[in-house]
């Protein structure tokens, strides 16, 4: 599984590409570059998968049972993403769909989500952050880092 760390700032071009920043080719391993799945994130993202993490997802999801109508609901909004190469100049080209989903314009930040990079809108993503006091963080940080013993 590739992992992810940083956090980069990227533009658009007219046609809705962007170069995949410097700082996270350096993270995927040789070989490794050139496939990605895109879909809708959770918070008005977009999140960007190396087919390595992706495949095991999709195994999971494809395991799930069809006769469950929560199932068939998640497969269809999660599901509903594309598969990206990598052009000969480095760059990706979001799908017009997913790019209204976003609120993508022209600056966009590239964040590592552990196994995958979400890409947000940067006012959005800025905004985020903006409402999120660093109290609320240490709150935060308290109920998802501690286990039912009180443990870290």
């Amino acid at each position: 599984m590739i992992r992810f760390l940083g956090e980069y700032e990227a533009t658009l071009d007219a046609k809705g590409r962007f170069l995949l920043p410097t700082g996270f080719k350096r993270q995927i391993p040789e070989g490794e570059t050139g496939s990605f799945f895109i879909n809708r994130g959770f918070e008005r993202c977009l999140t960007l998968y190396p087919m390595k993490n992706w495949e095991p997802i999709f195994e999971d999801i494809g395991r799930k049972s069809d006769f469950d109508p929560k199932v068939r609901e998640f497969r269809r909004y999660f599901l509903n993403g594309i598969t990206l190469e990598l052009d000969s100049a480095g760059r990706l080209l979001l799908p017009k769909n997913l790019m209204e989903y976003a609120s993508l314009q022209k600056d966009i930040v590239l964040v590592s989500a552990f196994d995958k990079i979400e890409i947000w809108d940067k006012s959005k993503y800025q905004q985020f952050f903006d409402t999120f006091s660093p109290e609320a963080f240490s709150q935060l940080a308290q109920e998802v880092m501690t286990d039912k013993s009180g443990q870290v």
